[in-house]
């Protein structure tokens, strides 16, 4: 979805665009097009750019330099350069001495870090009025002639700001992009730069390269007669201006050389693949490169977009009712793909796995332990095949492990890694980097781990190899499925025996996996222990529906009235069914049909039909057995009939987001009795209005109140919905199967 079109206010009074190429003149008939500014000023250095951009309709008056129109500009006005990279300084100095403080300037320049240095040097300091951006967006064609005024459209602006640059410059920059139908987002300079350097600056120097190569062969033109679809695809962008690309190359070389030497080594590596006829590497590298291929258009495609951030923030908006009556199969449980990746990848033979969750969490996963050397083919329909390694065949990643969103991800990596021979640093998006991982970070360095976290001990972690782990007797502080499954992956490579003592029962998924890997846990009570010195073998595995995804089903049906909704094939593990036992408590209408196992995960089908609920205590002993799925929880407490209260479950407020207080907020928005405690909340039900939700980009905080709509009086909106695709990539289609009327729409 775009935004072009959607609004006809101006976003500035003045828009003057330096350089009528295809860029600079595409937003200058945009902008003119749609009314965003009430005058558009076109500035070449050729008489016929602007006689052609005049005739054209693209601008509304056209001077040949800056000086010609600078005494009227004015706070509120635009300027926007659009040169090639190495001519923006000659630019940046008129602004300088031309152009008051309160002029909003940006650039397009493919570069940023070199037009930061620039704009620094000739200011003397970075000045507030810059803003540095880059749209994603162009074409082989040039000049004024291919103008587009939709060529933006879905297509992302990368805008990098530094500390001095002034938020309402931003916001002005912003809305201008946004307006043209462009996807904005902000992003660290350097970051910018290494980034392009590989998606963008490297294809066209290979594409370059490769046509001149072969252009000045003997054969050129029976090559080029004869090419192929893919040779055409791949080499369109040898057309694009040479100069422009040229001082791309030159403004960005330190970036393009880094990942150029890299890219030549693997090209070297190939070569000798070839000559020695090595089919193993061959096919491991053209495996790894379709199924690479493939996650990235996994990723591209999905609604969220979490892995760029580049894409608007989601609202969603849900009008009152719904019916709550159908058979469904909610996807493969999140906490089991994870750990499939992981045991799979460090198992001797060949892991298969169906109904792995192809979330975007879990993707990450599977990506992380491509970069670290395993063949993973897939995920196809929720099929994989996993080429393990053994636990001591890892490689050193090329670069920082990314992990999404996922805290589960980052703890149990954190574990299985402390105890390799290198280095190795995880990252994941802007809610990750909230997370507490001290409590991991602590108990790895009591068993001789060295790892670096930012400040409070939360992520980015830094693991240093070459460490030798001691086995460790660790009673939690708290009860944590991950802190103890951390710890027990890093007893795999720890001299000795690994023991675990939790003050609660959690999800037992890393044991019941392990064992099923061949590896011995001894679990006596609290306890679970492991000795190091095993293997593990590789087997099928069957990843059952999430019960945390199926609990926002089950609430749905428990709270609508004429309801009837069957899940199918839900994980049941005893560790995880505390949603079921608190909804029967509190006089849900719950089957449990059809008990079986799979891959050592017993499973079963759920049938929740509507029954009027009452509140009560819930008990402290299920808390661990639900803490994911009490956001939805406290939903069905608002519908019930009398109070709730909840008590223990402190772990709620370092999730996602304060889970605690964002329900209870949210409630309160609705109009509903809640008052959060340090370690709960209480809830006396009633009537449920509707109004606007913020979720702080907590995935199953924006599907709990999606869920309250089936109750609601009035139409409820709900902000900042895009991490719902992280663990329930079909929720949207799932929700509008049981009677949600749910649009979405951009913030």
């Amino acid at each position: 979805m775009t935004n072009r079109g959607a609004s006809r206010e101006m976003v500035c009074d003045r828009l003057v665009v330096i350089g009528l190429g295809l860029i600079g003149a595409s937003v200058a008939a945009a902008a003119r097009e749609q009314g965003l500014c009430r005058e558009v000023v076109g500035i070449s250095r050729r008489s016929s750019t602007l006689e052609l951009a005049l005739q054209a309709g693209i601008i509304d008056r056209a001077v040949d330099q800056l000086s010609a129109i600078a005494s009227e500009l004015k706070s509120g006005d635009v300027v926007l350069i659009s040169v090639p990279t190495l001519t923006v300084a000659d630019v940046l100095r008129d602004c300088q001495n031309q152009l008051c403080g309160t002029v909003t300037v940006t650039d397009v320049a493919s570069v940023k870090g070199n037009v930061v240095e620039m704009a620094a040097t000739i200011y003397g300091k970075m000045p507030a009025q810059f803003v540095p951006g880059h749209p994603i967006a162009g074409s082989e064609k040039s000049g004024v002639n291919a103008a587009s005024t939709d060529l933006f459209d879905g297509h992302r602006v990368i805008l990098t700001p530094v500390e001095e640059t002034g938020l309402g410059h931003v916001g002005r920059i912003r809305a201008l992009w946004e307006a043209i139908g462009a996807v904005v987002c902000c992003m660290e300079v350097a970051r910018h730069d290494a980034i392009l350097a590989a998606t963008s600056h490297l294809p066209h120097l290979l594409a370059y390269a490769l046509v001149d190569s072969l252009a000045s062969g003997d054969e050129h033109r029976e090559i080029f007669r004869y090419a192929a679809g893919g040779f055409r695809d791949f080499t369109r962008i040898a057309a694009s201006d040479p100069v422009m690309w040229r001082d791309i190359a030159l403004a960005n070389r330190t970036a393009i050389l880094n990942v150029l030497d890299r890219v030549l080594s693997d090209f070297t590596r190939l070569r000798q693949a070839v000559d020695q006829a090595d089919q193993d590497h061959l096919i491991d590298v053209f495996t790894r490169a379709r199924d690479a291929r493939h996650y990235f258009e996994s990723v591209s495609e999905s609604p969220s977009m979490s892995l760029s951030k580049a894409r608007s923030e989601t609202r969603y908006r849900l009008a009152p009712g719904g019916h709550s009556r159908a058979t469904l199969q909610v996807p493969g449980d999140k906490s089991i793909s994870h750990r499939s990746i992981m045991l799979g990848s460090l198992a001797e033979g060949l892991t298969e796995v169906n109904g792995f969750l192809e979330g975007e969490d879990s993707l990450a996963t599977l990506q992380a332990f491509r970069d670290m050397g395993v063949l993973i083919e897939g995920p196809d329909d929720g099929r994989l095949a996993i080429h393990g390694v053994g636990l001591n065949g890892l490689k050193a990643p090329k670069k920082p492990l990314y992990l999404g969103n996922s805290g589960t991800a980052m703890r149990l990596f954190s574990g299985l890694l402390a105890g390799q021979a290198f280095d190795v640093e995880l990252i994941g998006d802007e809610s990750l980097t909230k997370r507490p991982m001290g409590r991991v970070a602590d108990p790895l360095r009591a068993m001789g781990a060295v790892i670096e976290t930012a400040a409070g001990g939360r992520p980015p972690l830094r693991i240093r190899g070459g460490n030798t782990l001691k086995g460790i007797e660790y009673k939690m502080p708290m009860a944590s499925a991950q802190v103890k499954s951390c710890i027990l992956l890093a007893g795999l490579y720890a001299e000795g025996v690994s023991t675990v003592e939790e003050p609660a029962p959690t999800r037992d998924h890393t044991e019941r996996m392990l064992q099923g890997f061949g590896y011995t846990v001894v679990r006596e009570g609290s306890r679970a222990e492991l000795r190091s010195g095993g293997g593990l073998k590789a087997r099928r595995i069957d990843v059952p529906s999430d019960i945390s995804s199926a609990a926002f089903f089950m609430v749905a049906a428990a709270i609508t009235p004429g309801s009837d909704i069957l899940l199918r094939h839900v994980g049941i593990n005893p560790t995880r069914v505390g949603v079921l036992n608190i909804l029967t408590l509190m006089g849900a209408d719950v089957q449990v049909l059809d008990e079986r196992e799979a891959g050592g995960e017993p499973v079963a089908d759920i049938r929740v039909r509507y029954s009027g609920l009452v509140g009560i205590d819930i008990p402290t002993d299920q808390v661990p057995l639900a803490i994911d799925e009490f956001p939805v929880i406290f939903i069905a407490a608002a519908c019930a009939s009398g109070k709730t209260r909840l008590t223990g479950a402190e772990e709620l407020r370092v999730k996602e987001s304060d889970r605690i207080q964002v329900m209870a907020d949210g409630l309160q928005v609705l109009g509903v009795d809640a008052e959060a405690t340090d370690d709960g909340m209480t809830i006396v039900g009633g009537p449920i209005g509707g109004g606007l939700i913020d979720s702080h980009g907590d995935h199953r905080i924006a599907m709990a109140f999606s869920i309250a709509a089936l109750r609601a009086r009035a139409e409820i909106s709900i902000n900042h919905c895009n991490n719902v695709a992280t663990s329930f990539p079909s929720f949207i289609e799932l929700a509008r199967a049981i009677g949600l009327q749910l649009d979405v729409e951009d913030m």
